[in-house]
């Protein structure tokens, strides 16, 4: 799951350093100014938001893993269940896609200032980026560098300008660890929910991003309030990527590990949290039926993240694997190591 710039103080935003080089390992920042949002949570503490630190935005993890207090059920139908006839995938011949060795940034916190970093794509906060400016200024710098938008597809934000669009009928319960954000009844998205994402959408086109990213499109996994099943899951999911497809952008599939194998010809692109502290990146690791490794064989790149393991511990199998790791903190500010080297 995400981190916002809503959550970052000026403090935070003006701490960041570029730390030393660790086995090889390439150690790379850039300096930020915070956001409008976190300009905002600077003159407006928000104690509770920032008293502890928050947990990534991963699904709950599975009982032989204690990060949380409500265990993740195992990998059975729940995830594999059949779908009521799913629409065919919309094609996007014509979108920015990736290739599977690409060089990222991941940032948040707030809008990446310059120098930017040299890398081949830049995934950004969507709202903060919605006039359009930063997304012309990452491509001037770098012809060719794809600009992603991070939207959440799952969730209310109460800090959001379109939150009091929302109607109460599709809020469900907080998410765990993040105050002021809610669950949505993701299966009700041929109504008013999905009539704002298909704005927030159009915000993404507008603004010139070459592809989108949705957070907490696997909420079939969490106690959300409502009876969601897997294949409610898989509607929204491919009916999320059909839509932005026909926007011109490619899309990436947060997280939903198990999920995979149905979502793959929807999904341009992958993201992902934690997979190695969870021991769930690979078809292997999940007992031959669900993986990462099914992106990359099928030519699509994989940009996954840890928070707190050493790089010592995942970045040769992320290597080996061909996925674009990096280690970062939880509230995804400029700091980055990239097991590739950049």
């Amino acid at each position: 799951m995400r981190k916002n710039s809503i959550f970052v103080t000026a403090a935070l935003a003006g701490a960041l350093a570029t730390t030393g080089l660790t086995g090889g390992i390439a150690q790379a920042a850039t300096g930020q100014t915070p956001g409008p949002a976190a300009v905002k949570a600077a003159r407006t503490p928000q104690p509770t938001r920032t008293a502890a630190p928050r947990p990534s935005r991963t699904a709950t993890p599975k009982p032989t893993v204690t990060r949380t207090a409500t265990p993740k059920p195992t990998a059975t139908s729940k995830a594999t269940s059949p779908a009521a006839s799913l629409p065919a995938p919309v094609a996007c011949a014509g979108c920015w896609k990736p290739a599977v060795e690409t060089s990222w940034q991941w940032q948040l916190s707030s809008l990446p200032t310059k120098p930017f970093l040299d890398v081949q794509m830049y995934d950004i906060d969507g709202f903060e980026a919605k006039s359009g400016a930063i997304v012309k200024e990452l491509k001037a710098d770098k012809p060719g560098r794809g600009v992603v938008c991070y939207i959440s597809a799952g969730s209310r934000e109460d800090w959001r300008p379109d939150a009091a669009k929302f109607p109460a009928s599709i809020l469900g319960k907080e998410v765990d660890g993040w105050k002021g954000e809610r669950w949505l009844d993701i299966r009700q998205y041929d109504g008013p929910l999905g009539d704002i994402m298909k704005a927030r959408l159009d915000m993404c086109k507008a603004a010139g991003f070459d592809a989108v990213e949705p957070d907490l499109v696997d909420g079939f996994e969490s106690d959300t309030g409502f009876p969601l099943k897997a294949s409610d899951q898989l509607a929204y999911n491919t009916w999320f990527a059909n839509e932005t497809h026909k926007r011109g952008m490619s899309v990436a599939l947060k997280n939903d590990i198990e999920q995979i194998p149905q979502l793959l010809p929807y999904f341009d692109f992958a993201v992902n949290e934690e997979c190695w502290s969870n021991s769930e990146c690979t078809t292997a690791q999940n007992g031959g039926d669900h993986g990462y490794d099914q992106f990359v064989k099928a030519g699509k790149a994989v940009f996954q993240v840890e928070y707190d393991l050493a790089t010592s511990k995942f970045c040769a199998r992320s290597n080996a694997q061909n996925f674009n790791s990096l280690l970062k903190d939880l509230d995804l500010t400029a700091k980055r190591t990239a097991c590739r080297g950049r």
